[in-house]
């Protein structure tokens, strides 16, 4: 009985070793991944563009303001915050938010997420009039998605009308009429939609362009929102990834070419070099290096006290922010 427990568990690690990736399921559910799963579905709902993991530049502070995920439609600016929280939610005396973990014994206290978000629409206002672009007072909104399905709100329709929870993202649907600010109805009114869209040109371009996250994407299309430090591995594998600098590159992308055999899987890592042209930009040429599979991106996650190391054969990609 032994024999087969031991043989057993042999197997499992091995079909798990060459199947499934310990990084990749180490992300499984964690925060990033579900912004992106949020990013996908708010596409889906209203089309327009989603900005996802933004970092903008706080005048006031000195600092970066990190904004979860902004949409942009034809007819709106919505500046959107994404719980991933879990358990029992309610609003305490002081306006914080009070998670309850029954299964595991613990209470967790959150700044007031609407708060939080009305400050965001602040900065995000200056930061778009000192790149030139002016909107009237109001006409960025906020919303505020309780996306993890193992929440409970007490009561239930006790929180602001900027909250949506679980239960009123997996059944909502677009509503365009309604979500029409006052400013847009004028502006379609007076015929003004050239200026709509210019506004909405203007508005891409700067939110396009705008600090963000780094970001890695993992296999299953599991992401992490952070820094990127550095690559560590063999001196020659590290040699060659030299010139992948967020200076000069913005984007990675990894190709196996083995995966298989007694010599080390190697994979193609490819890159292309950052084009800062506003105008005339061309195709990116990509560029490529073949390194080892056990080559390690060395990595910072937002909000987390410890640093991370993913292999590259768990990673797809790789987007480095300016």
């Amino acid at each position: 009985m032994w024999l087969e427990l031991i043989f057993g568990l042999v197997i499992y690690r091995l079909f798990r070793r060459f199947f499934y990736d310990d990084d990749v399921l180490d992300i499984e559910g964690s925060d990033s991944s579900v912004l992106f799963s949020v990013a996908d579905r708010l596409k889906k709902l209203y089309g327009g563009s989603v900005y996802v993991g933004l970092r903008i530049p706080d005048a006031d502070t000195a600092s970066r303001q990190s904004i979860d995920m902004i949409l942009l439609t034809k007819q709106e600016i919505v500046v959107v915050s994404v719980k991933n929280f879990s358990g029992i939610l309610t609003v305490g005396d002081d306006g914080s938010w009070v998670c309850e973990k029954p299964d595991k014994h613990k209470v967790e206290r959150h700044p007031d997420p609407v708060e939080e978000a009305r400050k965001q629409v602040a900065i995000l206002e200056s930061y778009l009039e000192q790149r030139g672009v002016a909107l009237p007072k109001g006409y960025i909104s906020h919303k505020i998605i309780l996306a993890n399905p193992k929440l409970c709100t007490i009561p239930a329709s006790g929180f602001p009308s900027e909250v949506i929870t679980h239960d009123q993202w997996i059944h909502l649907k677009p509503e365009p009429k309604s979500m029409l600010s006052s400013w847009v109805k004028s502006a379609f009114r007076s015929g003004k939609k050239d200026m709509q869209e210019s506004v909405n040109q203007n508005l891409d371009f700067v939110l396009s362009s705008a600090p963000i996250w780094d970001r890695v994407e993992l296999k299953g299309n599991k992401y992490v929102l952070g820094e990127f430090l550095e690559f560590k591995g063999k001196q020659e594998d590290v040699e060659a990834l030299r010139h992948i600098r967020r200076s000069k590159v913005g984007r990675i992308i990894i190709q196996k070419t083995s995966m298989f055999g007694l010599a080390p899987s190697r994979l193609q890592v490819l890159y292309t070099s950052r084009d800062y042209r506003t105008e005339g930009a061309s195709e990116p040429e990509w560029k490529e290096v073949t390194v080892r599979s056990s080559t390690e991106i060395i990595f910072q996650p937002e909000n987390a006290s410890k640093v991370r190391k993913f292999k590259l054969s768990s990673v797809s990609s790789m987007l480095l922010s300016a």
